[in-house]
């Protein structure tokens, strides 16, 4: 069976980034809760909406910033540092085939 748009989107940022630090014994504890706060966010959205929360976390709010900067500090992957990967695999084209 094939993986829906979304199942395709969380997969690559459960391995990527939020499995990581969600298994990750030196993550502090708002830094999990963090993570499970995104995904929960994220799935409640379609890949279109996914891949725009990805983009407007990596552009930067105030909290997207400071979230990002926590991960940095504590060792752990980020959007930013799977952004090529993100960008070729989940492009306009994949969005529209």
């Amino acid at each position: 069976m094939m993986m829906t748009k979304e199942e395709e989107v969380m997969d690559f940022l459960n391995e990527k980034v939020f499995n990581p630090i969600l298994e990750s014994p030196t993550a502090s504890g708002g830094t999990k809760i963090g993570v499970k706060y995104t995904i929960m966010r994220m799935k409640k959205l379609n890949a279109v909406g996914m891949v725009k929360f990805f983009w407007h976390a990596i552009s930067g709010t105030d909290r997207s910033i400071n979230f990002a900067e926590r991960l940095k500090d504590e060792g752990h992957d980020r959007f930013e540092d799977v952004l090529e990967e993100f960008r070729v695999r989940f492009d306009g084209k994949w969005l529209r085939a």
